[in-house]
């Protein structure tokens, strides 16, 4: 059976169809705001977890007189001690167990110079043997000569590094001779990794030619140990910690789960998301302000024909129901309009911003669109709630009064 009063909300929206559609326009916002603003996030969220999956069973460690700066930084020692000794190594090799990999790794951050154009990057020695078990080679061959180069996919790109290309390692004001290295290989490109090795902006080089141009031979900078099953990475760091580290009050050795570390990053860019989305609802707020005035208006502009239903016989269930059915067709007005925009604009946003909409499909991102709409619809109906109460308490005979 046709619901009357739902016709009288239509016929209400259509006579003031100018002012309910500047008031639609808010809902418009405040989903469009919300739902973009919710895909960029996870978006971002899906991006680094993806990325930092590389290397999320690795583990960390450092010598703990060392302090870990960015990946790719040069760190600074605290004390005498400037890295992981062989001796060290030698237990975290024991204590890591067969089917385990240990990489031990030398780095520092230095300038470079091909041709005319000077840049600066990370520079890390690494065995030969060790490279294939944590970085793909993209082009070319792995390290052979001594001095044979990697470089990672980002520096590439930048500096139009091709196979054979030789570069100047270190300051190009320097007067004395500098070291050169020729490219062998181009790295594939990794993104953010938890295993603290930027592989992306990097010069790989083999332990000799490092330790020969840079001394500190057995003295890593970083050790990585890649653990074949995951669900032992906790024992083997405790074992680690237990054959090393064995004065618990002075612990010689840093070691670093990259798998907390990526649960610490998501956990940080949820809280980030969360900010985003706060932002993005004080659309809704104004938007329910609107709503509410223009919800308000219509009652005080239909006050005869509110006691007119009320004289006859209307109960005051029914007025009510045809207020709130008004502000749900605005909402519904302003939600489905805006999760269309949504679509549009959060995909061009997601992709200025983060560079790809390869995530942008997946439930956890669309979900905002649907959720926008009905958070949307949600607050106009709430905004008239009070007009359709104040319609359904009026007094017959004063609204039929009043002029």
């Amino acid at each position: 059976m046709r619901d009357i009063f739902f016709d009288l909300s239509v016929r209400s929206v259509k006579l003031n169809f100018l002012r309910s559609l500047l008031a639609s326009i808010g809902i418009v916002i405040g989903v469009v705001a919300i739902s973009s603003m919710g895909m960029l996030g996870t978006n971002m969220q899906l991006q680094v977890k993806d990325q930092l999956s590389t290397g999320a069973n690795t583990l960390v460690i450092t010598s703990d007189a060392v302090r870990i700066g960015l990946p790719g930084s040069n760190p600074t020692a605290s004390s005498s001690s400037s890295g992981i000794t062989k001796t060290q190594l030698l237990k975290i090799k024991q204590s890591a167990g067969t089917g385990n990999t240990v990489i031990p790794l030398y780095r520092t951050s230095t300038e470079f110079t091909l041709g005319s154009v000077n840049g600066r990057s990370s520079v890390y020695g690494i065995a030969p043997n060790d490279v294939t078990s944590f970085l793909t080679i993209d082009n070319g061959t792995n390290l052979e000569g001594v001095n044979d180069a990697l470089v990672g996919s980002t520096i590439a790109t930048n500096f139009n590094l091709k196979l054979g290309s030789r570069i100047h390692i270190g300051k190009a004001n320097e007067t004395e001779s500098r070291p050169t290295v020729r490219i062998v290989g181009i790295l594939k490109a990794r993104g953010m990794t938890s295993d603290n090795v930027n592989a992306d902006n990097a010069i790989i080089v083999s332990r000799d030619w490092y330790t020969a141009e840079y001394g500190g031979e057995d003295q890593y900078n970083q050790v990585n140990v890649i653990v074949k099953n995951i669900d032992t990475l906790s024992e083997v760091k405790t074992a680690i910690d237990a054959k090393v580290n064995t004065d618990p009050k002075t612990p010689v050795i840093r070691i670093q789960d990259a798998s907390s570390r990526l649960s610490s990053i998501t956990s940080t860019l949820s809280t980030m998301t969360t900010f985003i989305l706060a932002i993005g609802g004080i659309s809704l707020l104004v938007a329910a302000t609107s709503i509410f005035n223009v919800m308000m208006m219509s009652v005080n502009e239909r006050i005869q024909e509110i006691g007119i239903l009320l004289s006859i016989g209307t109960e005051r269930g029914e007025v009510r129901r045809m207020f709130l059915y008004e502000a749900l067709i605005l909402g519904i007005l302003g939600g489905g309009v805006g999760g269309l925009c949504s679509l549009v604009i959060g995909y061009s946003v997601v992709s200025a911003m983060i560079g790809t909409t390869a995530y942008f499909f997946l439930p956890e991102s669309i979900v905002y669109i649907p959720g926008g709409m009905i958070i949307g619809m949600c607050v106009c109906v709430v905004s008239g709630l009070y007009p359709a109460w104040r319609a359904s308490n009026m007094d017959p005979i004063d609204a039929l009064r009043s002029e």
